[in-house]
């Protein structure tokens, strides 16, 4: 990795991370007028409604799938396992998770597992691979993380998460997001072979406000007057970026050979922080929000460092 690569790195991904990130650390000090628990579940909220569908209608819409493309939900998928398999006996059955709630586990669990493939993985990847990095995001997010988070990760939150806990209709729940709404009619237009290039640029126009938005979240979820991590937390990070992901990279060199654009990519995913709606999903399911804003926020910063590496390690760049 070059000199100059870094600093298009820098400039290109990780100011716009971190002024976005800042201002909503700013909002929380300067405005507290407009608590930001409040703002953080309303901004939450009309991302997945109004921003995201259309982002993600526009990013399927125009993808060339191939069966290249298709390995990235299964690498992503691969990476979320290898993450449980870790994560869940040293939380649940050894003594690192001895003595915490367990809405605290869960949370932390939660925070290990599900990444942000899409808020950082869709600028991340873009920059690295072009208009195709953002296919790689999107694919990533809607055929294996966003269905698992909201079946299985509810199935976390809610059985192991309380004591005698119980699931919900899971099938319900996906079937009521409208990203996944917006991805499979992406998917069908793109199929169909339909000419319908001024409806995917207004689409893409609109889901531009998507990555800004969850980025300032985090900004308001971020516990700035108390970021000091207890040793669970630090242990989910590092299963986060680093040992699930080389976990899965193993596994995607079994199964493919040598890694190509889309399984690299796909590596890159698993290795990205903790998704940015932690806080807002711990709080829905009655968990420990400072635990996974804390998970969130050390996986964020700790990624400015692993990033480089893995980039350097797996040469996309």
């Amino acid at each position: 990795m070059s000199p100059q690569f870094l600093i298009q790195l820098l400039l290109q991904v990780w100011l716009p991370i971190a002024l976005l990130v800042a201002a909503g650390g700013l909002w929380v000090r300067h405005r507290p007028q407009f608590p930001a628990a409040g703002l953080r579940v309303s901004l939450n909220r009309l991302v997945v409604d109004v921003f995201a569908p259309p982002l993600l209608f526009a990013l399927s819409a125009q993808a060339e799938i191939t069966p290249q493309l298709l390995t990235v939900p299964v690498i992503t998928l691969l990476g979320i396992g290898l993450g449980f398999c870790l994560l869940y006996p040293l939380l649940f059955h050894s003594g690192l998770g001895r003595g915490l709630a367990r809405e605290t586990r869960a949370a932390i669990l939660l925070g290990g597992i599900f990444a942000n493939v899409l808020f950082m993985g869709y600028p991340t990847l873009t920059f690295l691979y072009g208009d195709i990095g953002g296919s790689y995001a999107a694919f990533a997010d809607v055929l294996a993380s966003t269905p698992l988070l909201w079946t299985f990760g509810v199935w976390i939150a809610t059985r192991l998460g309380h004591e005698g806990g119980h699931g919900t209709s899971l099938l319900r729940t996906v079937l009521g997001l409208p990203p996944i709404w917006g991805f499979v009619l992406g998917f069908a237009v793109n199929l169909s072979g339909l000419d319908v290039d001024p409806l995917v640029k207004a689409a893409k126009f609109m889901g531009q406000a998507t990555i800004p938005i969850m980025l300032f979240t985090l900004g308001l979820s971020i516990p700035w007057g108390e970021l000091r991590p207890s040793r669970p937390v630090l242990v989910a990070v590092a299963v986060k970026l680093v040992l699930a992901p080389v976990l899965a990279m193993v596994l995607a060199r079994l199964l493919f050979g040598e890694l190509q654009a889309a399984q690299t990519a796909a590596v890159l995913e698993t290795a990205m922080p903790t998704m940015l709606m932690a806080a807002s999903f711990a709080d829905r399911f009655h968990l420990d929000v400072r635990a996974a804003a804390l998970t969130t926020s050390w996986s964020s910063l700790a990624f400015l460092l692993t990033l480089p590496l893995w980039i350097v390690f797996l040469g996309p760049g």
